[in-house]
C-alpha cells in the first residue's frame, strides 16, 4: 500500500493521465494497493489467470532495457537509477530503431536523407550511459 500511494505521489501531475494499471494476481497486491489506485480514478485491471504472456509486451521493454543497459551498469542509489533510466528513456525513443516501425525510433518521423559522398563526412560516436550504448552520425 505504502509504494502505491509513494508511486501516486512521485507521479504528481501525470497520475491524471494514468486511465489503466494492469497488473498480475501475485498475492503481494492486497485490495488496499488496488484502493490506492482507484481512488485516483485509476482502472486496476488484473491480467487473466494462469496466461503467462498476457504481459508480454510489458516483459519485452523491462528485458530490453535490462539487457542493454541494467546489465552492464552498476546502480548506485535511487538517484542514480533514476538518471539511468531517464537516459535510456531518451535513447531508446530518440535514436534506437524500432523493427516495428521500419527502424525508425518512436520520435522520428521518416528516415534521414542517405549521404552521397560519405567519405566526405566525418562519423561522430557519443557516448550513452558512460559508453554502455553508442550512437553514431554523420557531421555535415
Amino acid at each position: 500500500m505504502q509504494q502505491a500511494s509513494n508511486l501516486a505521489v512521485e507521479l504528481g501531475i501525470r497520475l491524471d493521465s494514468l486511465r489503466f494499471l494492469i497488473r498480475d494476481r501475485d498475492a503481494k497486491y492486497t485490495s488496499s494497493f488496488d484502493a490506492a489506485f482507484e481512488a485516483e480514478e485509476v482502472e486496476v485491471i488484473k491480467t487473466p489467470p494462469r496466461a503467462p504472456r498476457a504481459n508480454a509486451h510489458c516483459e519485452r521493454v523491462i528485458g530490453t532495457l535490462r539487457h542493454e543497459a541494467l546489465d552492464h551498469l552498476l546502480i548506485w542509489n535511487e538517484t542514480h537509477a533514476r538518471q539511468v533510466l531517464d537516459t535510456y528513456a531518451r535513447y531508446y525513443s530518440r535514436h534506437r530503431p524500432h523493427q516495428a516501425r521500419g527502424q525508425l525510433p518512436p520520435l522520428a518521423q521518416e528516415h534521414p536523407m542517405p549521404r552521397a559522398d560519405l567519405a566526405a563526412h566525418r562519423l561522430l560516436r557519443a557516448r550513452v550511459l558512460s559508453g554502455v550504448i553508442n550512437e553514431y552520425r554523420y557531421t555535415a
